[in-house]
């Protein structure tokens, strides 16, 4: 039995590879690296050919190493299976948000927030960030903004309806997160990346038993920051807007979100400036019915403010359409 299997290992050796096969994973939505780069980079590290090849003298370490030296690279495994024919394994890297610097340059980030590189191939579709460092080197406080920038933008990736709506989130000068909407003429107030699903979710609330009657101009900022409460204020000189236009794109996307939600979701009751909403389902998958309150701000002054214009990257879109 014994002189049989050293005959088969033996055997094994001079054996030559058959051909070799190439599969990559991850990176579903966007393909930054593909067939034809991994085999580039395996026929360069392996002296320009595999098939045909000893499979004794094929050193799949060394070629395990070079390809996880690829930026877009996550993992890589090889291995020959008992026909000498090499399977090649890839994970790919996959962009989670693509993040502008102060100074207009721009990377991805992926789930892990490293950051990767654009590519001439493709444009990812990912959420979008303005207003990062342009420090080379991260201090501890812009590392803490780039793990929460994963985090938002890892929840906005797994909602149709918030990768409809958000146009892109700005950085501030203390790290805190403003939110600008595709559909209304308004900012959003998210502050940090903490408990960010409740904070959508009061906005989504707001949306659903408020804007979506009073028309998208009325407010000017909505913040969500806040534990249990929507604070929103007006500002002088807003934009004219056509408000049933509004009304009707946001129900449409509204209706095209694969998640219904807040369909059970009592109306919200007018006391005299504040509105009161008897749910919070963000803090479970199936709460009890909490309060959950909305104020409101009116804004007093004698003289207007001049129009809030968040400091974009991004092409601005036409509020007048």
């Amino acid at each position: 039995m014994l002189t049989l299997l050293l005959a088969a290992i033996n055997n094994k050796k001079k054996g030559l590879c058959k051909g070799y096969s190439i599969s990559i994973k991850g990176g579903d939505k966007n393909r930054f690296i593909d067939e034809k780069d991994i085999e580039k980079l395996m026929l360069k590290n392996a002296g320009g050919t595999i098939k045909g090849q000893p499979v004794e003298t094929v050193n799949l370490n060394k070629l395990e190493q070079e390809l996880r030296k690829n930026v877009w690279v996550s993992r890589a495994e090889l291995y020959f299976d008992n026909q000498d024919y090499l399977h090649v394994a890839v994970i790919e890297k996959e962009p989670v948000a693509r993040v502008f610097t102060q100074d207009g340059n721009s990377f991805y980030i992926d789930s892990t927030a490293n950051r990767l590189p654009l590519s001439d191939k493709l444009s990812a579709r990912v959420p979008v960030f303005t207003g990062f460092t342009n420090a080379a080197k991260l201090a501890k406080a812009d590392s803490a903004i780039l793990d929460g920038i994963k985090t938002v933008a890892i929840f906005i990736l797994q909602d149709d309806f918030w990768m409809a709506q958000v146009a892109q989130i700005e950085l501030t000068e203390t790290g805190n997160m403003e939110m600008v909407p595709v559909v209304g003429n308004h900012l959003i107030k998210l502050g940090t990346a903490e408990n960010i699903k409740q904070k959508f979710r009061r906005l989504m609330i707001f949306y659903q038993q408020i804007l979506s009657k009073t028309g998208f101009e009325k407010y000017k900022v909505i913040d969500v920051q806040y534990e249990g409460q929507v604070v929103v204020s007006k500002f002088a000189q807003d934009a004219k807007i056509d408000s049933v236009q509004l009304k009707k794109n946001v129900e449409k996307i509204l209706q095209e979100a694969k998640q219904a939600q807040a369909d059970n979701v009592e109306k919200p009751i007018e006391i005299k400036g504040r509105y009161e909403i008897p749910v919070d389902t963000a803090r479970e998958e199936k709460p009890e019915l909490p309060a959950e309150e909305i104020r409101t701000e009116e804004k007093k002054q004698d003289k207007p403010d001049e129009e809030r214009k968040p400091k974009t990257l991004m092409p601005k879109k036409n509020v007048n359409n």
